[in-house]
């Protein structure tokens, strides 16, 4: 297997065309192409292929209020290289159904994510006085900002993993919640954010997986995350659900994780049930099954 990364990142036209001409020097035609990350427009260069398109969310499409961008988006991220997949992979129910909501296809199949092998079990004492907190993410879709009003009066640290923006800073002065921010992290120093965690904060708003659910339930921490799909399809009930549209309900799921602790101790026992089928060797028998469907 040979894996190649796209020399550009961008979506710009010579962005698009840098990437079609790497594509064209890189295809096999006795190999089955698959195409990963939101790099869609390079199937352009794979018509006559065996080709694989893996498709994580619609984000690139859902978030555009630009009518020009958002056809160019749908004609070479979306319509284009779904007419010329050959099969298109969905890590989520979400996705394959936010997929079909806007186009007819026959081609979709659903394979999750898998948990990085280097997320393992963790035991450690929950710290009832002043729990750490952790929160992925500083995104418009993450509810960094709800989460802050939601743990005003609640001792706790919160660790927050991300560029903050200077509203966030002063909404985290503003309610005195004690904080620590860290960026740019590699794999194993955001797996040891982990560990060093009480609880995996997690209400977003929008998501197209949601891996840090399966991180935390992995490592073995209690996980709060928000009652919509496709964090309820990933978490499978082993977690403390909010609505993340509404602070107080993300402030009862504290305080009940908090002092609650055998609600706290079920979630943890039924999150290491629950991502055996994240594991790679789970998830790597779904691709093969696949790749072998071309046989």
């Amino acid at each position: 297997m040979d894996i190649y990364d796209i020399p550009n990142i961008g979506s710009m036209p010579w962005d698009v065309m840098s990437n079609l001409w790497f594509t064209l020097k890189k295809r096999q035609k006795s190999n089955i192409q698959h195409v990963t990350g939101h790099v869609h427009e390079v199937l352009l260069a794979l018509i006559g292929f065996k080709t694989v398109l893996t498709i994580h969310d619609l984000v690139f499409l859902d978030n555009v209020k630009n009518p020009i961008k958002r056809m160019y988006k749908w004609l070479f991220w979306f319509y284009f290289p779904i007419k010329i997949a050959d099969k298109i992979v969905c890590i989520s129910e979400q996705t394959k159904q936010n997929i079909l909501s806007k186009i007819n296809t026959n081609k979709l199949i659903v394979i999750h994510n898998a948990v990085d092998p280097i997320f393992e079990f963790h035991k450690k004492s929950f710290n009832q006085e002043k729990p750490r907190i952790l929160h992925i993410g500083t995104g418009w879709n993450k509810n960094l900002d709800r989460t802050i009003e939601a743990l005003k009066d609640i001792p706790c640290h919160l660790n927050i993993i991300g560029k903050l923006q200077k509203t966030q800073i002063e909404l985290l002065e503003l309610h005195k919640i004690e904080y620590s921010n860290d960026k740019n992290l590699t794999d194993l120093e955001i797996r040891d954010a982990y560990i060093a965690c009480d609880i995996v904060n997690f209400p977003s708003i929008y998501e197209g997986f949601g891996m840090p659910v399966v991180e935390g339930q992995k490592t073995g921490r209690v996980v709060i995350t928000s009652k919509i799909e496709p964090l309820i399809e990933v978490s499978n009930g082993a977690v403390a659900y909010v609505n993340p549209s509404d602070i107080e309900s993300i402030r009862e799921a504290y305080m009940k994780v908090i002092f609650q602790k055998e609600y706290r101790e079920q979630i943890i026992e039924n999150g290491l049930k629950n991502i055996e089928r994240f594991s790679v060797q789970f998830i790597a028998q779904k691709y093969k099954e696949l790749y072998q469907s071309f046989n």
